[in-house]
């Protein structure tokens, strides 16, 4: 028992601290980036509904990890939805398998306008690995309207949520460019 004691007490520290992460900052900022542009946009909340479309559970796998204690999304008012009827956005995943591909349809046709539908993964940009197989349609586009793309294979949280803000942005852009025009 003194031996393991001793042991615990002697081996030095290779843990990364928590803080070597966030000390630059650059998740905090795009986190608050994207609450003050959910605030201006969605009211403080931007719901999301995320569809397996076929993949091989990669990019689902760190589209989790933006809710847990870690990454922590629905402080910046961004938060998973099981209806699309309440999503503001659509993440697709996977190569949309055929047998998919209705459930998708159906999923975009029940969301709300304005849609903004997001092919995450490069499975769902255009097949991926699975590109040309007879049980796929090669990506999202070819079953829903697809206006963003977040490339990957899978993509890291840290990616994903650069790329919601720059999304979000783009949504703000726009918005305020169709004011201006009907000013």
């Amino acid at each position: 028992m003194l031996k393991l004691l001793f042991k615990i007490f002697s081996t030095e520290n290779k843990v990364i601290p928590l803080d070597a992460f966030m000390r630059d900052g650059e998740m905090v900022a795009v986190g608050e980036a994207i609450h003050e542009k959910v605030k201006k946009l969605f009211r403080g909340s931007l719901a999301i509904r995320m569809v397996d479309a076929g993949s091989d559970n990669a990019a689902e796998q760190e589209l989790v990890a933006l809710g847990n204690a870690f990454y922590d999304v629905d402080r910046f008012g961004v938060h998973f939805v099981a209806s699309p009827k309440h999503a503001d956005m659509l993440m697709v995943t996977g190569p949309v398998t055929r047998n998919m591909q209705e459930a998708l349809k159906k999923a975009y046709d029940c969301m709300p306008e304005p849609k903004i539908v997001v092919a995450v993964g490069d499975d769902a940009i255009d097949g991926g690995i699975f590109k040309g197989s007879y049980a796929t349609t090669d990506g999202a586009e070819h079953t829903v309207p697809v206006q963003y793309h977040i490339p990957g294979d899978p993509p890291s949280p840290k990616t994903i949520l650069s790329h919601i803000l720059k999304i979000l942005e783009a949504n703000d852009e726009r918005a305020s460019h169709a004011i201006k025009k009907t000013l």
